[in-house]
């Protein structure tokens, strides 16, 4: 086991003291040997509508002193049993989106290479594709979970190769991920591409719209779809923030109306610990149209959950979170339904 620096404790410092690292994790730029990195991709070159999310690591990194590695639903201390620490910021031209694909690609495969799996904060999804590259340069063909408003299957425009819009198209064409174990949740809203949803089903990827996602049971009847559908592939995990509706997560570029709740989301990362997990991203956050920063809290606690999801996968940890999603029947009233941890 490394030996990992030791992170700040709500219990010795206050929690808006010290300098903002990831959940107050020890900052170790240049990380080797961890079970996860936690890495920060400050770049909206790639943005199409609202620009900012270039300013997401650091808002998440402060929202994220509020989080601890336990909870009151979750088994021991994340930081008890993983060794994780914030690898810092990869540092991107704001003037080249290919140079910034470019030095992204080298920076997570050879982060990913010394290191178990990362996790990264964006930054706008155009950078999914150089964290599918590392992660396919290590574990070859990927399953994916995409959690997003959009496909992002869209072809190029303006003259580029790249936008927040491409990573998947991509990440297909090249062959980084295996189509049949890649699944869309939460698509919605209004599509300029005719083809945006065309294009990765009629390559064997499963769709899901938000519109699909609605429903008394629907959180527990999409974690065993998600389950189906990447079986036992190295797992990259997507999160866009914009999966979530504009009511929870107002902070993003590319708002967009009927998505899912926070709950909702959160409850869907259940199904990752039952998975073969190796890097996660969480993209698209744009503090400067967030609110009281709900939006980059949000993003904070979807990272810890898939670190939690991390452990449950790789130490056989069975305790899950609650996901609200049954109705009983009889009386109207909601109560938690138990997913099934690994045996």
């Amino acid at each position: 086991m490394n030996e990992v620096p030791e992170r700040v404790r709500a219990t010795s410092s206050p929690r808006y003291a010290q300098v903002a690292t990831y959940m107050r994790l020890p900052l170790v730029p240049k990380a080797v040997g961890y079970d996860v990195a936690v890495i920060g991709a400050p770049y909206d070159g790639g943005t199409s509508y609202r620009p900012g999310a270039r300013l997401a690591p650091r808002a998440i990194r402060h929202e994220s002193c509020l989080i601890h590695g336990t909870g009151i639903d979750r088994g021991p201390n994340i930081f008890d049993v993983l060794d994780v620490v914030d690898a810092g910021d990869l540092d991107l031209s704001p003037f080249s989106m290919e140079l910034a694909i470019e030095t992204a690609t080298q920076a997570l495969t050879e982060l990913l290479q010394d290191n178990d799996a990362f996790l990264m904060f964006g930054g706008d999804h155009s950078l999914s594709l150089p964290g599918m590259r590392a992660a396919y340069a290590k574990h070859g063909p990927l399953a994916v979970l995409h959690l997003d408003a959009h496909s992002d299957t869209f072809p190029p425009v303006y003259g580029g190769l790249h936008h927040h819009g491409t990573p998947f198209r991509w990440g297909l064409d090249e062959g980084l991920i295996d189509p049949h174990s890649m699944i869309q949740i939460g698509i919605r809203g209004h599509n300029p591409s005719p083809d945006s949803l065309d294009y990765p089903r009629g390559r064997g990827v499963t769709v899901v719209t938000a519109q699909e996602c609605e429903g008394p049971d629907a959180v527990e009847r999409l974690t065993q779809l998600i389950r189906e559908v990447a079986g036992d592939r190295p797992l990259y995990v997507s999160v866009d923030v914009d999966v979530v509706d504009p009511a929870f997560a107002p902070g993003t570029g590319t708002p967009a109306p009927g998505g899912l709740t926070s709950r909702e989301l959160l409850g869907l990362l259940n199904a990752v610990g039952d998975l073969n997990p190796v890097a996660f991203d969480v993209m698209e956050v744009c503090p400067p149209f967030d609110h009281s920063g709900i939006t980059a809290l949000l993003a904070a606690e979807v990272g810890a959950e898939l670190l939690y999801q991390y452990l449950r996968a790789h130490r056989g940890d069975s305790t899950v979170r609650p996901t609200f999603s049954r109705t009983n029947v009889t009386n109207g009233a909601t109560f938690p339904t138990e997913s099934k941890g690994k045996p």
